[in-house]
C-alpha cells in the first residue's frame, strides 16, 4: 500500500489567501495543515507521496525534503487547467504503478488515527464518514447511507440530503479499484472522489464505512480555518518577539520572529502572527495575520489578514483581507 496525499488544488474559496499560497501549507498553530496529516502517517510504515501541480511545486519542495515525502507534480499551471482529484489519482497511478492506496485529502483534519482507520481495511474500498449535523452543510460534500458499516448510497452535493452522515475525504482503495480509475474517467467527475464512490456503487462494488466523532474540519472557508485552529492550537509558541510592558498575550497563540507588540495592545487567545508584523495599540483574537502585516489602533477578530498589509483605525470582525492591501478609516 502507498500513502497518497492530495494537495494540488487551487482553493478558490479561500481566495486572496491561497492566490499564491498552496491551502495545505497554511498554517495551524506553529505547523502547516498537511504537517498534521503528515504525522498521521508516520506509524503506517508506508511510502507516503504528495501530489501536487506545478504552480505550487515550489512551495512543496523544500517542505517534502525536509519531511522525507515525494511529490507527484502534475503538469499544470492554473485552475483552468488542473486535472482535478480524480485526474491528478490517475496522473499518480500512472507514475507509481497500479497498488493498494490510502489517499487522503491534504486540506481535512481529522481526529482519528489513520492506524485504526487501516485496521478496518479488508481490501474492500473503505471511506471514513462523519456527522456534520446539519442538513444545509450536508448539501456541500458526499452525503452517505449506511447499513451497518457498509455504504448503500453517497450521493454528492444532493439538493436534499437523506442523511447528515458525509465522506470526509479519506479513503482505502485497492488495487482492482485503483485499476478502475481511467475506465470511470471516461464520462465521470474529474473533481470529487464522492462521485468516483457513487459509480463504484453503481457497478456493485462493495464499500465499507470508518464512523468517527470528535473533529473534523474541510479547510473550505475562512469560519473552518479558523475553527481548526480553535480546536488544534493547545499551547503558546511565541518566538523572538519586541513586546511593551504595557501589552498583554492571553494564550494559546502563535507570534512569529520579529513581530513588535507594542503600546498597550492586546493579542490572543487563539490568535497567530506572522513574522515581522506589528500590532501597536490593537487587540487581535481568533484571528490569523501573514508576515509583515501592520496593525495599528485596530480591533481584529476572527478575521485573516494576508502578508504585508496594513490595517488602521479600524474594527475588523468575520473578515478576509488579501495581500498588500491598505485600509483605514476614512478611505
Amino acid at each position: 500500500m502507498k500513502v497518497l496525499i492530495m494537495a494540488g488544488g487551487y482553493a478558490t474559496r479561500l481566495w486572496p489567501i491561497t492566490k499564491a499560497r498552496p491551502k495545505p501549507l497554511l498554517p495551524v498553530g506553529d505547523r502547516y495543515i498537511i504537517d498534521y496529516i503528515l504525522e498521521k502517517t508516520r506509524d503506517l510504515g508506508l511510502e507516503v507521496y504528495v501530489s501536487t501541480n506545478k504552480f505550487f511545486e515550489k512551495h512543496f519542495r523544500d517542505w517534502a525534503e525536509k519531511n522525507n515525502a515525494e511529490l507527484i507534480v502534475e503538469e499544470t499551471m492554473s485552475e483552468e487547467e488542473k486535472l482535478g482529484t480524480m485526474g491528478a489519482i490517475k496522473y499518480a497511478v500512472s507514475e507509481l504503478g497500479v497498488d493498494d492506496y490510502l489517499i487522503v485529502a491534504g486540506d481535512n483534519l481529522f481526529s482519528f488515527s489513520l492506524q485504526d482507520f487501516l485496521r478496518r481495511y479488508t481490501g474492500k474500498p473503505l471511506i471514513a464518514v462523519y456527522d456534520v449535523g446539519d442538513f444545509e452543510l450536508a448539501k456541500r460534500y458526499g452525503v452517505v447511507l449506511l447499513e451497518g458499516d457498509r455504504v448503500i448510497d453517497l450521493q454528492e452535493k444532493p439538493l436534499q440530503p437523506k442523511s447528515t452522515l458525509i465522506s470526509t475525504g479519506v479513503y482505502a482503495f485497492p488495487g482492482d479499484v485503483m485499476g478502475k480509475v481511467e475506465e470511470y474517467l471516461e464520462n465521470g467527475n474529474r473533481d470529487s472522489p464522492g462521485y468516483f464512490i457513487e459509480w463504484l456503487l453503481k457497478k456493485g462494488v462493495e464499500i465499507h464505512a470508518y464512523r468517527f466523532d470528535d473533529y473534523w474540519y474541510d479547510i473550505g472557508s475562512a469560519d473552518s480555518y479558523l475553527g481548526a485552529m480553535k480546536t488544534l492550537l493547545k499551547e503558546s509558541k511565541i518566538e523572538e518577539i519586541q513586546i511593551s510592558p504595557y501589552s498583554k498575550i492571553i494564550p494559546p497563540v502563535v507570534i512569529k520572529k520579529g513581530a513588535k507588540i507594542l503600546g498597550r495592545s492586546i493579542v490572543g487567545p487563539y490568535a497567530y502572527i506572522g513574522e515581522n508584523c506589528v500590532i501597536e495599540n490593537s487587540d487581535v483574537s481568533d484571528s490569523i495575520i501573514f508576515n509583515t502585516t501592520v496593525i495599528k489602533g485596530s480591533t481584529i477578530w476572527r478575521s485573516i489578514i494576508d502578508e504585508k498589509c496594513e490595517i488602521r483605525n479600524l474594527e475588523l470582525k468575520k473578515s478576509l483581507v488579501g495581500g498588500h492591501a491598505k485600509i483605514q478609516r476614512g478611505d
